[in-house]
């Protein structure tokens, strides 16, 4: 890939990473609360066993104080217990080696690919998730985690799995994807492959293997160097869920990045939001070379081909009339350990298209 062709890069702004003073931690006056302020270490049967970090990599100095989307959060030392929301949580464990610390799961947005399918297979929380959405707190608490990482902010909640500032006071600690944050001082925009990397890197300084976490980021970002964008001049809908107003990607979220190192043009791409709203007036007025079609359990790639062939209002796009369907699993659609692995598919799939 050229330089002139890669994707566009830019630091996640004010991510700090520094260590402080061990914070005094309030803990609930309840029994089952003040259980979860003392998780011990998890030694689930059959589990993993982490990757050896690279000699080169060095060991995380704790305690070790983050700002999160905006919140500060202390780790005394290596996460033991951890709850995952969301699949590009749980799979950032498992590339990272670390299924074993996973004690819960919840919201998974499909089946953990096959490169840890059988790191998954050996977790118990990952093969029976705690909940098919966000669970609630005293479910949570139940696990005595000490470490909750959600994939959107919007998981840790009052009205979700629990608000950040309380599980904090009982000495459950949160994480947030960054890539996820919604405040302007900390979202990405656009969100960019660096960004990406940046998460896998501070996660490995969180669980204390840096070197596991150097090793999957250069391995990916050879893989994405090696790949050569479409310079067809191909336009692109994003086309993730609705049916009477879809959804789609738009112009500075996973969607952008990775249609950007695929080499199409997004056509929603003006729109400065992660997914968006986008009528089949625009879409029709764009009529777009190819449509990305994500897949999940929920709302199926082929029910979305089925409804854009039956209307007649899309049935003549350029896209639907040639077939010109790419497909992609929701879980790649997140930021993550994931993205590289969605370019190179859509890539190939892209390539064996005939387009006049």
């Amino acid at each position: 890939m050229s330089s002139s062709a890669r994707p566009r890069v830019r630091r996640s702004p004010r991510r700090i990473r520094s260590a402080g003073p061990t914070a005094a931690l309030a803990l609930g006056v309840s029994l089952t609360l003040a259980a979860c302020s003392d998780a011990g270490s998890l030694a689930t049967e059959g589990a993993t066993t982490p990757p050896v970090a690279s000699p080169a990599a060095a060991s995380t100095t704790y305690p070790l104080t983050l700002d999160n989307c905006g919140f500060e959060v202390t780790f005394a030392g290596a996460p033991r217990q951890v709850v995952t929301i969301k699949s590009s949580t749980t799979e950032m464990m498992l590339a990272l080696g670390l299924g074993d610390r996973i004690v819960g799961t919840a919201f998974p947005d499909g089946p953990v690919p096959d490169q840890w399918a059988d790191a998954a297979a050996a977790v118990p929380a990952v093969v029976t998730p705690m909940a098919d959405k966000v669970p609630g707190a005293e479910a949570v608490l139940t696990l005595e985690p000490d470490l909750v990482y959600a994939g959107w902010e919007s998981n840790l909640t009052a009205e979700g799995a629990g608000d950040r500032a309380t599980f904090q006071q009982l000495g459950v600690q949160t994480y947030v994807s960054p890539s996820a944050c919604k405040d302007e001082a900390y979202k990405p925009d656009p969100l960019t492959f660096d960004d990406v990397f940046a998460e896998i890197t501070e996660a490995g300084q969180i669980f204390d293997v840096a070197g596991t976490a150097a090793d999957l980021v250069s391995a990916q970002r050879a893989e994405l160097d090696a790949l050569e964008p479409d310079d067809r001049g191909l336009t692109a809908l994003w086309y993730s869920s609705g049916s009477d107003i879809p959804y789609v990607g738009a112009g500075i979220g996973a969607p952008q990045m990775i249609m950007d190192a695929v080499g199409v043009e997004n056509i929603a791409a003006s729109v400065q939001d992660t997914w968006t709203p986008f009528s089949f007036e625009e879409i029709i007025a764009a009529d777009p070379d190819v449509i990305v079609l994500v897949d999940s359990a929920w709302n199926t790639a082929q029910s979305k081909i089925d409804a854009l062939k039956a209307n007649p209002a899309t049935a003549n796009l350029t896209a639907v009339q040639g077939d010109r369907f790419l497909t992609v699993p929701f879980p790649a659609t997140e930021a993550g350990v994931r993205n590289v692995d969605a370019v190179k598919d859509l890539s190939a799939q892209l390539s064996a298209l005939t387009i006049p």
